[in-house]
């Protein structure tokens, strides 16, 4: 059985912000001071919040992925650096909250990873990988009965990853669908799909832009509905919802480059075209890309 340990509480520290302009020093004592000044300084710095943070974590982790796969090092070491001041940023919020700070953070991730590998710091032997794999899971399990312990009983759902929406959407889907909360066939989910949509056009359809506006929370609640119905459906198809959104993705974008690259062709930006001219260049990208 594993020990957990708990780190006795302290004083959270709120970093001091540097003064003047601060060199690239390549520490972390003076990256925490200048995140500091940003939030002390900085008007975008100062009114975010832990909550509004969160879509730049989400998209900087995307891009730390995407530069991995460029394989260019001045890429990742940005990426890298994109989502380190993630971390920092969270951290410093956290810390003028008097909650805990980056310190506290590095503590707990020190713990968990001495926890989950007793083969290297205990008398544990593990003769490969799967073993290892195994162990880890068995020092999940534990973890989540100490989190039961503090009250956090798990749901059947709490084993659906962090990921896009995309992706939790048809994952939640798959694990209700095993529990037996599901439609036999793919009909259902169309009817779903049909339901939701009405339900987003009568919430709309007639509205004015004031009307909109005012019920712009109950509008977002239904479009998040159809969306997820419609992951419902490529569920039921056995495609991947966040492969097929990408790939529509990066259709969109290889076909809008074409309307760009024809435009400047004949010395025009897209800010001088207009909708008819662009839209006559969509229909020649779909050509364009039918042919190859």
């Amino acid at each position: 059985m594993t020990t957990f340990t708990t780190t006795p509480n302290k004083h959270v520290t709120v970093p001091t912000p540097v003064q003047g302009t601060p060199d690239a020093s390549g520490q972390l004592d003076d990256l925490l001071a200048l995140m500091a000044r940003l939030r002390a300084d900085c008007p975008w710095d100062k009114k975010q919040t832990n909550h509004s943070l969160i879509p730049y974590a989400i998209e900087e982790a995307y891009e730390l992925g995407e530069a991995v796969q460029s394989d260019d090092d001045e890429d990742i070491k940005g990426e890298l650096g994109d989502v380190l001041l993630q971390v920092v940023f969270h951290c410093q919020i956290y810390a003028e909250q008097g909650r805990f700070d980056l310190a506290d953070v590095i503590t707990t991730l020190q713990e968990k990873l001495v926890r989950r590998h007793p083969h290297v710091f205990e008398a544990e032997t593990l003769k490969d990988d799967v073993a290892v794999k195994a162990r880890w899971d068995e020092i999940k399990a534990e973890e989540k009965q100490e989190r039961v312990s503090r009250g956090k009983p798990p749901r059947r759902l709490d084993e659906v990853k962090a990921g896009s929406a995309l992706m939790q959407a048809q994952d939640v889907q798959k694990q209700a669908s095993k529990l037996g909360f599901d439609w036999d066939g793919i009909s259902g989910a169309f009817d779903k799909l049909d339901e939701e949509v009405s339900e987003l056009k009568a919430e709309l359809i007639d509205k004015s832009k004031a009307d909109i506006k005012a019920n712009i929370k109950e509008i977002e609640k239904e479009l998040g509905d159809c969306m997820f119905a419609l992951v419902n459906v490529a569920r039921k198809l056995n495609l991947d919802a966040e492969a097929a959104t990408l790939t529509c993705v990066h259709k969109f974008k290889s076909r809008f480059g074409y309307i760009e690259e024809q435009l400047a062709s004949i010395g025009k930006r897209l800010e001088d075209s207009d909708i008819t001219e662009m839209d006559a260049l969509w229909e020649a990208a779909k050509r364009h890309e039918r042919s190859q």
